[in-house]
């Protein structure tokens, strides 16, 4: 009797266990990992589990190396190391807010111009805030900008990388919502199928919503107390010529725009598309003087690492998740997630509000490895639009990074923010963006076409 008990409800516990590990601080990758082979040893030991089930691991991650989108993941990572490593975000922030001249707000506007331009070239949020809060929270401090506002500003536009496409944490989710809906049937048994353009397209009309609404916010602000983001002093501006402006900010621009336009076309695969656009960084700061060959092995090696971690914690993840179904704990989801009330809505709401609480303790690649593959398959087989569900999920993890007491971009800026920003102001700071993330996450919620339009407009419904 008890060994029945245990052999129906092993999947929940072996889920269970997971987020009980998660809490102390060990290693996202390895705890998915030792948690799979621990209860694989468990069930094998109990009559529960074949280990010869976990040869299918072998196929299943030889497939995940084959992956053409995740080709291009590696390239992205090198794209912000380059951008880390060389002057090219500092003059192209210098080059911005100088055109704005003496105008109000003029320098948080850029700041945040800057995030949506660095964000295809990022997926690690505390890289991003790092990055931003190094470059722009120093210069909005020596204008004049307000502590909390100039925090709050920094925090909003370190997470944009977390949506706007192209993306690390889109290619990602893309592939993880195309393994959900390969594996699962709509409501009356239709096939459901998605692909990474599909929710690329279906996040655009949102993001530039949500980049309106913030420098609508900026310049509001501005407006009505400009004494909380005051113009630069003119002794302060980088002064502009033809040749600084091209330079700086059109090549810089025009190379972006240009991998964006080519993926969302459908002209280029995103890892062509990637793989120019660092070939041309390369060959432009080198001929800058800024990329030494001893700078470029240092690069290189830093993109190694980044992305031996990447690809280790969707090992861990995908090891997890074949033990975990094998382990019927899939089916333990589903019932569960199938019997919230409300439907599709409420058990879409529950993995939102656990995935919002879960940024408190984790980055958004390890979130999208636990929450997507366990939960997204029963979302879908109740009716759930794919791009609709992924570009909720995007979203709601940004804005779980900017949420009080331990967002990431929260925590990471503290460790850059200089000694007389205080903790408190950081928190107030972000008050009133996140009030924007909730109003645009409501309006997804109640308009569900502002995110599917364009993508079934261009390639028919998922």
């Amino acid at each position: 009797m008890i060994l029945q008990i245990l052999r129906e409800h092993l999947g929940l516990l072996m889920l269970a266990t997971l987020v009980a590990l998660i809490m102390t601080g060990f290693p996202v990758a390895f705890t998915l990992m030792g948690t799979a082979v621990g209860f694989a040893l468990l069930g094998n030991a109990l009559g529960f589990f074949d280990a010869h089930w976990l040869s299918a691991l072998a196929l299943r991650l030889t497939g995940l190396m084959n992956d053409d989108l995740l080709q291009a993941v590696p390239v992205f990572i090198y794209l912000g190391v380059i951008l880390q490593r060389t002057t090219l975000s500092t003059e192209l922030l210098e080059t911005m807010a100088a055109l704005f001249g003496g105008r109000a707000g003029g320098l948080g506007i850029s700041s945040i111009l800057l995030g949506a331009l660095l964000a295809p070239t990022t997926g690690v949020v505390g890289a991003t805030v790092l990055t931003i809060g190094l470059l722009t929270l120093p210069t909005m401090l020596a204008a004049g900008y307000d502590r909390r506002f100039a925090s709050g500003i920094v925090c909003c536009a370190g997470t944009l990388g977390t949506i706007v496409p192209p993306s690390i944490i889109l290619i990602m989710l893309s592939g993880q919502m195309r393994l959900a809906a390969r594996d699962t049937l709509a409501p009356g048994g239709a096939s459901i199928s998605v692909n990474f353009l599909q929710i690329f397209l279906g996040v655009l009309v949102p993001v530039a919503i949500l980049l309106c609404a913030y420098l609508a916010y900026v310049v509001g602000v501005a407006l009505v107390a400009p004494r909380a983001a005051p113009a630069i002093a003119a002794s302060q501006r980088r002064q502009l010529t033809l040749r600084s402006v091209v330079v700086s900010l059109v090549l810089p621009l025009g190379l972006i725009g240009l991998m964006l336009a080519s993926i969302l076309s459908g002209r280029l695969y995103t890892v062509e598309a990637a793989a120019i656009g660092a070939i041309a960084v390369t060959i432009y700061t080198m001929l800058r003087g800024e990329l030494t060959w001893e700078r470029l092995g240092e690069t290189v090696r830093e993109v190694m690492r980044l992305s031996a971690v990447v690809f280790t914690l969707m090992m861990g993840a995908m090891t997890f998740t074949l033990v975990f179904r094998i382990m019927g704990g899939d089916a333990g989801v589903t019932k569960v997630l199938a019997q919230v009330p409300g439907g599709l809505h409420g058990a879409t709401l529950l993995v939102l509000g656990m995935s919002l609480g879960l940024c408190l303790l984790l980055d958004a690649l390890e979130i999208l490895f636990l929450v997507v593959p366990l939960t997204m398959p029963t979302l879908l087989g109740l009716g759930g639009d794919p791009v609709w569900l992924a570009v909720m999920f995007a979203i709601t993890i940004q804005s779980g990074f900017m949420m009080p007491p331990s967002g990431f971009a929260i925590c990471f800026l503290r460790s850059v923010a200089p000694a007389e920003v205080k903790t408190q102001e950081i928190y107030l700071g972000v008050a009133p963006l996140i009030g924007i993330q909730v109003m645009i996450l409501a309006l997804l919620w109640t308009f569900p076409a502002i995110s599917t339009w364009l993508p079934r407009t261009l390639h028919g419904p998922s």
